[in-house]
This record gives C-alpha cells, structure tokens and sequence, in this order.
C-alpha cells in the first residue's frame, strides 16, 4: 500500500478524534499535516503540488467569502433572512423552507456558495429561536448537497459531466431523471432529522423579529454584488440551456461579484481580514494530498483487480458514494466517466454518476467541500462545530436512503 493512502488514512484519524494529546486540531490543520507530510515523504513532489492545487476554485472560494462576509458584517443578510422565513411559524415549517430553499438556490448558485452564505443565517435562526445550532447545520449541509444533485451547474462534478457526457440539454436532461427523486429525498431528509433531533420538533410558535441594518453603504454594495452574481448566473444559464457561444467560468462570477466590495467600499480591507483563511488553506491543503493518493493509483489498480462491472447502476451509485469518501468526488468522476463512456453508458448510468458523487457528500464530513466550509464557518463564528460521529450518525443513513431512491428512479427511467 503506497504511503500516501497511510498518511490519507492517518488524516481520517485525526478528523475523528480532533486531538494529539491536550492539542485539539482544527480540520484545516489535519488537512495541512498531511499535506506536509505527503510532500516531505517525497510522495507528490512540490511543483506537482503546486499544480494540483485548483486556481479556479480558490478564487472561486474566495470571492465568494468576500461577498459573503460583506452581506454579513453590513447586516443584508440578516435582513434577507427575516424576509425569506418570517412565514415559517413551526420548526417543521422553518426546516420545510431550509430544505426546499436553500436547496433549490443551492441547484442554481452552487451549493459552495450556498454553504458559505447560508452558514451564518443558520446561526442567526438557532440564536433568534433558542434551536440546536447542530440541527441546522446539518439541515443546510444536507439540503446544498441534495439541492445541488438536481442541476449541472449544481456542483463542480456535475458540471463536468454536463460537459463531458454528449448531452443535447444537459438542464432538461438533469432534470428529467432527477427532478422527482430529488424533491423526495428533500422530503425524507426531514424525516430523518426529525428521528435524530425529536426533541428539537416542538408545536410552539417562532417568532421572527427583523434585524436592522448596520452599514446601508456596505449593505448596498453587499446588494449589487447579489445582483451581479444572479445575472451572471442567469446569463450562464441561459447560454448553456440555448446551445449559445458564450462561455465563462465559474470563477469569473465570483470573482466579479466580490469586485463592487473589493473596489468602493471603505471597509475593503476589513473584509479581506475577515474572511475565511483557514477554509482556502484546507482546500489547498486537500488538492495536494488528493494528487498524491491519485498517483498512487492505489485505487484505479484497486478497481481493475476486483474485476467490477462498473456499468451496473448499482455499482456506478456504490462505487461512487464510496470512492468520493477517499479521493473526492471530482477526482472520482473524472476517472470513472472515461470508463463509462468508453462502455457505451446510457444518460441514466451517466446521471447516477452525478447523484452518487454528489450524495456523497451526506456520509461523512470529507464527501463534499461545503460540509467543511459549513464546519469550519461555524467553528469560526459561533465556536460550535459538528464531530465526525455527529455528522455521521445523521449522514451514513440518510445517504442510504438517498442512493436507494435515486437508484429505484433512475432504474425505471
């Protein structure tokens, strides 16, 4: 076994248990360690290292903590949540329009960007109605995950099949297959919250009050900086969904939507300070180590001795759900779906490529990088983190389910 898979293993560890004697380690800091430790040990030599670390999603990452910190620290967003769930007089109500809306948004906006945003009004609901900060995290991370599964600019894997995979409209063809099994599992998510969480399901009525603006210059930028990204996102859209010539990256929206903060506001630097270092480190940290376990190729030689049909809708869901646990799902779907093609896959072997490498995201905390923007968020702002087993004991199942219904969708489709 290459020492790469050790040290890989070595990070799971230390992410279950958080500490090496009274040291308790933060999850960006395992994730540095074992970057380090696969550089040292000559696993992945430096300038592999600096190309596998992914430019277009740092600076994706980045100008959207930028725009995220902004509608925060002006107090939009707060504003924004008052507007969106002052209707929800029920916790079954309020988890109703987590699920469904940050869900939906998550299908459109990306769920990192969600998971980014979305993390702080969790906070600020678990405060204002005296709920389990834990609950809510978890109800976020599962619905951008969920909600992201639905479209192919949802996540990045999606958008790679999208790409890659000779579909004609790749958005009525996501949503075709998965429409359906999407919105239910929603459903079931909230059913499986409710079993972990019954305490937290009371009849009692929630009261929102609205939060007032704190800096209306920062608020309005914060807001124009919104905008921009909705319409850059709608023009995206719109060019995938009409065959158009147009084409930007992901990247540019971001980086674009945080440009009205970066440019006019006095509190630019403030900002800068404010956002979220740690995460950008732990992703770069976690591109390093992945490259060193993908040149091992401890698990594509893995795949080939098992012998696997690796076409079969069942294993394409098993295979990926488990795989993305260990080497991510972008890795993952960029080495299965050559393989799938060259078989000659059918849309829906190619669509449950997407679900379960998005799904995967459910199980365990590394199965999907807004679960770790979510954490360390919420481990930044309020002190409260969610442990490995926490997220586990919720995640493992409902991921089951979640397979379970897509593969029964997708197999009469």
């Amino acid at each position: 076994m290459p020492l790469s898979i050790f040290i890989l293993l070595a990070v799971f560890f230390l992410i279950i248990i958080r500490r090496i004697g009274n040291i308790y380690l933060q999850i960006w800091q395992i994730m540095l360690l074992g970057a380090g430790a696969a550089l040292i040990s000559g696993e992945i030599r430096p300038a592999a290292a600096l190309k596998a670390v992914d430019i277009d999603v740092m600076l994706f990452l980045f100008g959207m903590f930028v725009v995220g910190q902004a509608l925060e620290e002006s107090g939009y967003l707060a504003h924004l949540s008052y507007k969106i769930f002052k209707s929800a007089k029920s916790v079954n109500y309020l988890m109703l329009y987590i699920l469904f809306g940050m869900g939906a948004a998550s299908a459109i906006l990306m769920n990192d960007t969600l998971a980014i945003i979305g993390t702080p009004v969790m906070l600020l609901l678990a405060r204002k109605h005296n709920m389990s900060p834990k609950l809510l995290l978890l109800a976020l991370a599962f619905a951008v995950t969920i909600g992201s599964v639905l479209s192919p600019i949802g996540n990045p894997q999606n958008l790679l099949i999208a790409l890659h995979g000779d579909f004609r409209n790749p958005f009525l063809t996501f949503f075709r297959y998965l429409l359906l099994p999407t919105v239910l599992n929603l459903v079931l998510t909230l059913w499986v919250l409710r079993y972990f969480y019954p305490d937290e399901f009371h009849n009692e009525s929630l009261n929102h009050s609205q939060e007032p603006i704190r800096d209306k210059r920062l608020a309005r930028l914060s807001k124009i900086s919104l905008l921009v990204i909705l319409a850059l996102v709608a023009v995206k859209i719109a060019t995938v969904f009409w065959g158009g010539t147009v084409q930007y990256r992901l990247t540019y929206i971001a980086l674009l939507g945080a440009a009205p903060i970066v440019l006019f506001s006095p509190r630019r630097f403030e900002m800068l300070r404010k956002i979220d270092w740690s995460t950008l480190v732990f992703f770069a940290a976690m591109f390093v180590l992945m490259a060193a376990v993908w040149d091992s190729y401890f698990f594509q030689e893995w795949i080939d001795r098992m012998m696997l049909d690796i076409t079969k809708l069942t294993m394409i869901l098993t295979l990926s759900i488990v795989l993305s646990q260990m080497i991510s799902n972008v890795p993952l779907v960029a080495l299965y779906m050559p393989m799938l093609q060259h078989a000659g896959a059918a849309n829906n072997e190619l669509i449950a490529l997407a679900a379960g490498s998005t799904i995967a995201g459910n199980m365990l905390i590394l199965g999907a990088a807004s679960n770790i923007i979510i954490i360390q968020n919420a481990e930044k702002r309020a002190g409260i983190t969610l442990s490995f087993w926490e997220f586990a004991r919720v995640g493992v199942p409902l991921t089951v389910i979640n397979a379970v219904v897509y593969w029964v969708f997708l197999r009469v489709m």
